[in-house]
């Protein structure tokens, strides 16, 4: 029962932020509230980030089953967030962020199946930098789908239309799009990054030659989508419910080539 506890007391506190969001948002002074929830998510993120390190890298090899993995990207994910709060009014993100870090965080406690990498190739340095490279990408491009989700709630109250989700206040919308676009940029330089590590060093990393399987597929063309959001961008001026769409195509193949691999694999498959 112990082996929980800590795992429930992260989640307890991303949940308590979110509800209590909630709770204040609409009061007229909650300063002192969005102040608290800072503190909060600071000292969950510290606990979740002991907690990943512990089970991931504690072994002596890099355990880098599919429950870890996606609690290390919503980890992240929760991280930029936080940081980017920090200078930008997005709290409403937390009701965003803060409900799937608080389920995902749970999943390793209840994992019954890992998948180490062993020692004689996690020892390769430019193992581990496509690793981190590779996960610190989809972090960014989850923060970035979740933002455009609410970018799209805030374009639909904007103009009165009806919404399953009521979020009490929206940053501006153009400070919202500014930083979608500065995300996705910095996203896409780190995938081109991992998928030029993957092909070039491929037998190094992985101890075998590049193969065309659906994962490199699927990660090429979300390279692709996010390359032509950002020359749209650069281009013809997207933005709006265009650059919410294809941010959002984007991530749906991000999420086949990587999760979609490892859930089958992992969880169906059981290998």
């Amino acid at each position: 029962m112990a082996h929980f506890i800590p795992y429930l007391v992260v989640c307890f506190i991303y949940a308590a932020v979110a509800a209590d969001f909630w709770r204040t948002a609409k009061l007229s002074n909650h300063a002192e509230s969005l102040k608290l929830h800072s503190a909060m998510i600071a000292l969950g993120l510290m606990l979740h980030g002991w907690l990943l390190y512990r089970d991931i890298f504690t072994s002596g090899d890099v355990n880098l089953g599919f429950y870890y993995a996606l609690s290390a990207i919503f980890w992240l994910t929760a991280l930029i967030y936080w940081l980017t709060s920090l200078k930008h009014p997005l709290y409403s993100l937390q009701a965003f962020v803060l409900p799937p870090a608080a389920l995902f965080v749970l999943f390793p406690a209840f994992a019954i199946k890992n998948h180490y990498i062993p020692q004689t190739e996690t020892a390769s340095n430019l193992f581990v930098a496509h690793i981190a490279i590779a996960i610190l990408a989809y972090s960014l491009f989850t923060f970035a789908a979740l933002h455009a989700l609410l970018m799209a709630v805030a374009e639909r109250s904007l103009h009165n239309k009806p919404t399953l989700i009521k979020l009490p206040s929206f940053p501006p919308l153009m400070v919202m799009e500014s930083l979608l676009f500065r995300v996705i940029t910095l996203g896409f330089i780190l995938l081109t990054l991992t998928l030029l590590s993957g092909m070039l060093f491929s037998e190094d990393i992985f101890g075998k030659p590049l193969q065309f399987n659906h994962k490199t597929i699927f990660s090429i063309a979300s390279w692709v989508i996010y390359g032509w959001l950002l020359y749209g961008r650069y281009r013809y001026g997207w933005r709006g419910i265009k650059a919410i769409r294809w941010t959002l195509i984007g991530f749906v193949l991000l999420l086949l080539a990587y999760l979609g691999s490892k859930f089958i694999l992992q969880v169906l498959l059981n290998r």
